[in-house]
C-alpha cells in the first residue's frame, strides 16, 4: 500500500459463480466482499455444504482500507500452488475486502504444481473479472459541537468543502458527525478549528 494513498479499491456485491476445466478437474471460482475473519469463515462453510463432494476449498482474503491484513490457503493443495496464485489476484486487481474461493473437483489427472498455479489463479481472476470494483475513500472521522446560531456557517463549509455528513443532532447544542478524505483531514480540521464557537474534535476510526 502506497504511504499517503487515501483512496482503496473493493467489491460490492459477490460475483456469479464461474467455471474453468483441466484435464478433467473443474474449478469453480467466487469473489466476496467482506469485512471481517467471521464472514469469510461463514462464506466457506456455506460453499462447504453447497460442494460437499469437491476436494479442496482454496482462497485468499484481504481486510483493512490500507490492505494490512491477508491470508491465504492451499487446503491440501502442494504448498503455494493454490492460495498464493488467489492472493496474487487479489493484489494484481488492487482490492481489499475481498474473499475470493476456488474449489476443486479432482478429474483423475495430475496438474502439477504448474498447471495447479496456472488454475488457480486463472480462475481467481476470472471470478474478479465478474465483479463490479469500485473506488472508495479513506476518510478520518471528525465531530464538530457547536450552538444553533453557527449552523448556518457550518452548514456553508460542509456544501463548499463537499463534506459527508455521517450523523447529526440538531438542538440548542448540536453536534455533527463528519468524514472527511484523509489527504484533505489536516486542513479542514484547522479551518474548523478556527472557526468561531465551533469546537472539532478526531474521533478514532
Amino acid at each position: 500500500m502506497v504511504k499517503g494513498k487515501d483512496t482503496y479499491k473493493t467489491i460490492i456485491k459477490p460475483s456469479e459463480e464461474v467455471l474453468f476445466k483441466e484435464k478433467g478437474s473443474k474449478f469453480f471460482g467466487y469473489a466476496f466482499p467482506v469485512s471481517s475473519e467471521e464472514e469469510v469463515k461463514e462464506y466457506i462453510e456455506t460453499l462447504k455444504k453447497q460442494h460437499h463432494s469437491a476436494r479442496h476449498f482454496c482462497y485468499a482474503w484481504q481486510l483493512g482500507k490500507n490492505y494490512e491484513h491477508y491470508r491465504a490457503n492451499d487446503d491440501g493443495e502442494p504448498s503455494n500452488s493454490a492460495g498464493m496464485p488467489i492472493y496474487g489476484q487479489l493484489q494484481s486487481f488492487d482490492v481489499t475486502n475481498v474473499l475470493a474461493v476456488v474449489i476443486r473437483y479432482f478429474g483423475g489427472t495430475k496438474l502439477g504444481v504448474g498447471g495447479l498455479i496456472q488454475a488457480y489463479k486463472t480462475t481467481a481472476q476470472m471470478a474478479l473479472e465478474n465483479c463490479r470494483i469500485v473506488k472508495r475513500t479513506i476518510d478520518e472521522n471528525f465531530l464538530l459541537k457547536f450552538e444553533y446560531p453557527e449552523m448556518n456557517t457550518v452548514m456553508r463549509i460542509i456544501k463548499d468543502e463537499d463534506i459527508k455528513l455521517a450523523d447529526q443532532k440538531m438542538e440548542l447544542n448540536c453536534e455533527f458527525k463528519i468524514a472527511v478524505r484523509k489527504k484533505e483531514a489536516e486542513r479542514l480540521y484547522e479551518l474548523f478549528k478556527n472557526t468561531y464557537k465551533v469546537t472539532i474534535k478526531r474521533l478514532e476510526n
